[in-house]
């Protein structure tokens, strides 16, 4: 028995080796045709076709579609790629330590400067409807979520620092990232200022809000010092609590 067990592994083996190097060459062409549906993206503008971006790819269309499951999937995985371009130019900005404005500015200007370098990979993500799928799969909600769960750990560790009730920091993480958004739609359209006026407008607008809520509180800080207290955070995915059993301090 021992003698027929052993090719039959081998063969097992062999199969799971091709599998494996299959799909690893599927994920390096998927990955290719989002490069090149970014391109064609900014070569059409938001309403670029199927055929422009398969045309961009140097393929059919059906070629396309034997790498996404339809065109909602390839839009999502666009949506994917423009989120990762953006958490990565925020990272630095969140984890470098600083006054309270440096930090509102860095990365209130980090997040125009994406949106301003692929305006129209920008509307094309956040006009595009992903009404088909699951809220966990809409790249545009998932990024919103992180940057407010991250902002929320921020300033949930300043509260609590500083013997302040944190329980608000989520609700508050979540407005400021949706003013910054809506402010970064006018601006694309307007071009009313420059982006370095509007990131100190909205940065401004942001610490007067943290700075009336200190000050109700009987705190009064330099916004241009560094805090002693000063943590160094990491972007928060959407599945970790923000700010764990600060409700109600």
């Amino acid at each position: 028995m021992s003698h027929i067990s052993r090719p039959v592994k081998v063969a097992s083996a062999r199969g799971d080796a091709r599998r494996e190097r299959w799909r690893e060459h599927r994920q390096a062409r998927r990955a290719e045709f989002v490069e090149a549906a970014v391109r064609a993206i900014t070569k059409h503008g938001a309403d670029v076709g199927m055929d422009d971006i398969a045309a961009e790819a140097g393929v059919s269309k059906p070629v396309l579609y034997r790498h996404f499951s339809d065109k909602s999937d390839l839009y999502v995985a666009v949506g994917e790629w423009g989120a990762d371009l953006l958490m990565k130019r925020l990272r630095p900005t969140i984890e470098q330590p600083g006054s309270p404005n440096e930090r509102i500015r860095r990365i209130v200007g980090a997040y125009l400067g994406v949106i301003e370098e692929h305006p129209e990979l920008y509307r094309f993500v956040v006009r595009r409807t992903f009404a088909d799928r699951p809220v966990t799969q809409d790249p545009v909600v998932a990024e919103k979520t992180m940057i407010a769960n991250t902002l929320s750990r921020l300033l949930g560790e300043y509260m609590r620092a500083l013997g302040l009730d944190s329980g608000g920091v989520e609700a508050w993480s979540h407005g400021l990232v949706g003013m910054v958004q809506a402010s970064g739609d006018w601006w694309l359209e307007r071009q009313a200022m420059s982006r370095e006026n509007l990131t100190d407008y909205l940065a401004q607008l942001i610490w007067y809000g943290i700075d009336g809520v200190l000050r109700s509180a009987g705190i009064a800080l330099d916004p241009d010092e560094p805090l002693e207290m000063d943590p160094r955070l990491s972007l928060v995915s959407d599945d970790e609590t923000p700010d764990a059993g600060a409700e109600g301090r």
